[in-house]
């Protein structure tokens, strides 16, 4: 039995750090290309000392793991569909981040030299697909590693992405009013398939 649980944690431990690591990898490479593009205010730098803390975080939180293992439940019902939204985030959130392409900018309030609103691919789906994926992650975080011991970070992130958004949202209605106005008409937020519920029938 006891076994079995190792062998489960440790799955669920090297999937978490392949699918956090890959976005890792693909925003230092974003960051990378950004700045040989010839980004505005240095933000290609500000990125890659984003993607360093979240790595930081990652290790302290590996650190501190086996301290935490007490508060965990590692149920097979929460595990499964744990690992399934961790998958299908990590796709999600690097579909959108590949999408964005050039027009990625690691501060909420700077767009990049002739900016162009992105509508389509994971765009159509929510406004912001990356915090939609990295949400996502997150909460499949949780679930595969036992629900207790990652919970500090789901709500550490859920409030950073609470921040950021209304900045976003404030500076892409400034700059594309009326097209931005008719793209928040049609599609959510964050949540997928949210504006469905609101429509009247």
């Amino acid at each position: 039995m006891r076994l079995a649980e190792e062998h489960h944690e440790l799955m669920a431990e090297i999937a978490t750090s392949a699918c956090w690591g890959l976005v890792v990898v693909v925003w230092i490479a974003g960051a990378l290309a950004g700045g040989r593009s010839g980004r505005r205010q240095g933000s290609g730098n500000g990125a890659i000392w984003r993607v360093v803390t979240v790595v930081v975080a990652g290790a302290l939180y590996r650190a501190g793991r086996h301290d935490l293992h007490r508060l965990a439940d590692h149920a097979s019902w929460i595990e499964i569909p744990g690992l399934v939204l961790l998958l299908a985030s990590t796709g999600f959130t690097i579909w959108a981040r590949i999408r964005l392409g050039r027009m990625w900018s690691a501060s909420p309030d700077t767009l990049q030299e002739s900016h162009e609103l992105r509508t389509d691919g994971p765009y159509a789906v929510t406004r912001h697909p990356i915090y939609t994926g990295l949400l996502g992650m997150l909460a499949g975080t949780v679930l595969l590693n036992g629900i207790g011991v990652s919970l500090v970070f789901l709500a550490v992130g859920a409030a950073a992405i609470a921040m950021r958004i209304p900045i976003e949202e404030r500076l892409m209605t400034m700059t594309f009013p009326e097209q931005y106005r008719r793209y928040r008409e049609r599609v959510p937020r964050i949540v997928p398939g949210l504006q469905l519920l609101r429509r009247p029938h």
